[in-house]
């Protein structure tokens, strides 16, 4: 699949990877669910969550606008534009994956129907994007207007910033149930360059979390 060069350069600007407290929920989620059969990783980047959970899943499928260096090769890498029509056929994952990708995409809603066209009925479907309800975001929101992760520096890498709510109607409206939230429960101390103690974290997740994930079901294709 032809790749626009525009596509190709915002997608380069994320580097391919997130921090490893993000695929840790990811990994928590996918653990306590069970997950195992085909993991479908759109925006797979350089392949950091597959590392994490290969051990539960006898199948891994990678989707993103460039193949990043560190891709291990077991991962059947397709190139995609994630704002279109994702090249996987309907039901095909057991699980279907989104690791901080739906802010850098122009259309939550068709992206999250997509994710749910290619899931399997009972399949799960996991998301996880900056969390705008935490004191560093809601600080940054008062203070300069815009929330921490979709500042000047941010965009346009960074284009759509959605609140927990938002994800969970964007899901409900796309079939997707049994939903639960999860935080990352690592976060930075506004005006620090510190993070929260894990411990106080724990304590409270939303205020004190830098991202958050949505997991859920997919209901019945229609």
């Amino acid at each position: 699949m032809a790749i626009a060069p525009g596509v190709a350069s915002r997608a380069r600007l994320s580097l391919g990877s997130a921090n490893d407290a993000i695929h840790a929920m990811v990994e928590r989620l996918l653990t306590q669910a069970g997950a195992t059969g085909t993991l479908v990783d759109v925006g797979c980047g350089t392949g950091d969550l597959w590392r994490r959970v290969r051990q539960h899943f006898g199948r891994a499928i990678g989707l993103d606008a460039v193949r990043y260096e560190g891709l291990p090769e077991e991962v059947a890498f397709s190139a995609a534009d994630l704002d279109a029509t994702l090249p996987i056929a309907d039901g095909l994952a057991d699980v279907a994956v989104a690791v901080e990708v739906i802010e850098h995409l122009e259309n939550p809603r068709a992206f999250v129907r997509e994710l749910a066209r290619i899931t399997r009925p009972g399949g799960l479907i996991v998301i996880t994007t900056p969390n705008q309800l935490s004191a560093l975001s809601l600080l940054t929101l008062a203070l300069k207007g815009q929330f921490s992760a979709f500042q000047g520096r941010d965009y346009p890498a960074h284009r759509t910033a959605l609140l927990e709510v938002d994800l969970r109607r964007i899901a409900a409206e796309c079939g997707v149930n049994e939903i639960r939230i999860e935080y990352s429960c690592r976060g930075r101390l506004p005006l620090t360059p510190w993070h929260y103690p894990g411990p106080i974290a724990a304590l409270a997740p939303r205020w004190c979390s830098d991202n958050v994930a949505l997991m859920g079901r997919c209901g019945s294709h229609s």
